[in-house]
């Protein structure tokens, strides 16, 4: 197709789209149309698919099955035969999506939908969101209370979270539903309708089939001038969030938010700051009232106060003065594990979600000579135990050990303790006994441990 040409139909859907892909993507890259079997993605995968040769990009399709319809069977075999059609190959996710306590049926939806999309092996993901789209968002996260973050425009395109996931992008943001559906009756395109959009006991459907008609009457460029306020909104959004930046950069110690710096913030940064941490760490922003919980609490707690609140399946907790975000610990199998130091150079034992790693190194670990053809056992705090990892001091009870060596509590109860047949021999985050500690120029054999990534 020579791009120098519009078709005669949806000229200005076409140049739209056009436009954005030859803004973000280039030759070689791979594209993956979210393909729900609407009328919106549908007309976007025929768009796609019409510049994929030209631009020299490949083209690939997801379709995710949520399992709410009794017409979900239906939509996947419909989206896999139209891909078929178009050449092109199609991966179909299945989830079982249920309704989480204080999170609608649509939002759990939603956000298992967006974790299929951050799994999908391309350089973007592309999504059929339109103008429209835009508007009803607005005035859903308006009517919610939502803050600047909640009511700023979706962006064109987006990095999630980490760097190596394919990007989203959104090249229907300028385009109406009336344009759309104009392009597909024309093009005669095919698609599926949702019954569930109708359905007007849906907040979204609502606005959509009750209040929009009556604003168009008086206001029939209500859906551009919403997407503009959305746009200054997200302006101001870069901006509070590049002074959470400044304050993350003073208020990070020893790699965790400080809860003495925060405390020389004024109540509003405080907030701001805890709002960019909490989606730089990946949870969902709780509503207004636990946020203010949350700011009050950390801002007048004691130093020795227990702390940890919830939210969804994270949790966040204080030791010496620093926050840390965790997510809920699961039930493991910590087993005792044993087996017999032979003669490995590098040797790793599975512990719950990681590995205790060991390597050899010179001058430093655990004495070869000292457990070669011994048994070795992993195995947790008992309660009871004493260690002496530093020679010059007598032997003392492991808690205390523990608690100066600054080891949070919830960790504890998971450190994986060395054991050479009956004595305990190494303990993360404390060291290694004095008996069994290499000598100078002797072999050691060096374990180690890292207690985050259990979380």
């Amino acid at each position: 197709m020579d791009l120098s040409k519009k078709p005669e139909s949806g000229d200005f859907l076409f140049a739209e789209v056009q436009k954005v892909l030859q803004q973000h993507i280039k030759q070689g890259d791979h594209v993956c149309v979210a393909l729900s079997g609407g009328i919106d993605s549908v007309v976007l995968l025929d768009l796609l698919a019409n510049f994929s040769k030209p631009m020299q990009f490949s083209l690939s399709a997801v379709h995710v099955n949520h399992g709410i319809s009794g017409n979900a069977t239906t939509w996947s075999q419909f989206c896999s035969k139209l891909a078929f059609s178009y050449g092109i190959a199609i991966e179909v996710a299945y989830l079982h999506v249920q309704k989480e306590r204080g999170v609608s049926l649509e939002a759990s939806a939603r956000e298992q939908r967006y974790r299929i999309f951050s799994n999908v092996m391309a350089d973007y993901v592309v999504l059929a969101q339109h103008l429209d789209d835009q508007a009803e968002t607005l005035l859903l996260q308006l009517l919610r209370g939502a803050g600047v973050k909640g009511l700023s425009a979706m962006p064109v395109v987006r990095q999630q979270r980490h760097v190596n996931q394919a990007k989203l992008l959104r090249p229907l943001l300028n385009v109406s539903r009336h344009q759309i559906e104009q392009y597909a009756q024309l093009n005669n395109l095919a698609w599926i309708i949702d019954e569930s959009n109708d359905d007007t006991n849906y907040d979204r459907n609502f606005l959509r089939h009750e209040i929009f008609p009556v604003l168009k009457k008086r206001y029939v460029n209500y859906a551009k001038t919403f997407t503009r306020a959305s746009r200054h909104l997200s302006d101001a959004s870069t901006l509070l969030d590049e002074l959470a930046e400044i304050d993350r950069e003073r208020c990070f110690v020893s790699g965790q938010l400080n809860i003495q710096c925060l405390r020389q913030l004024n109540v509003v940064r405080v907030k701001n700051l805890l709002r960019y941490e909490l989606t730089y760490q990946g949870i969902q922003l709780p509503n207004t009232t636990k946020l203010e919980n949350l700011t009050q609490q950390l801002l007048s707690m004691r130093d020795d106060h227990q702390f940890c609140i919830e939210i969804g399946k994270y949790q966040i907790r204080c030791f010496k003065n620093a926050i840390y975000f965790l997510q809920e610990p699961t039930i493991e199998d910590y087993s005792s594990i044993s087996f017999t130091w032979n003669d490995q150079c590098e040797q790793a034992v599975q512990w719950g979600k990681n590995s205790v790693r060991f390597v050899q190194s010179k001058n430093q670990g655990i004495a070869y000579k000292k457990i070669i053809g011994r048994m070795l056992t992993l195995r947790l705090r008992a309660g009871g135990e004493n260690f002496k990892p530093a020679c010059n001091r007598p032997r003392r009870s492991l808690k205390k050990l523990l608690q100066e060596a600054c080891i949070p509590p919830w960790e504890r109860s998971q450190l994986p303790l060395l054991f050479c047949e009956d004595q305990l021999i190494w303990v993360p985050g404390v060291g290694i006994a004095c008996e069994f500690q290499v000598k100078s120029e002797e072999t050691g054999v060096l374990p180690s441990w890292n207690a985050e990534d259990e979380h």
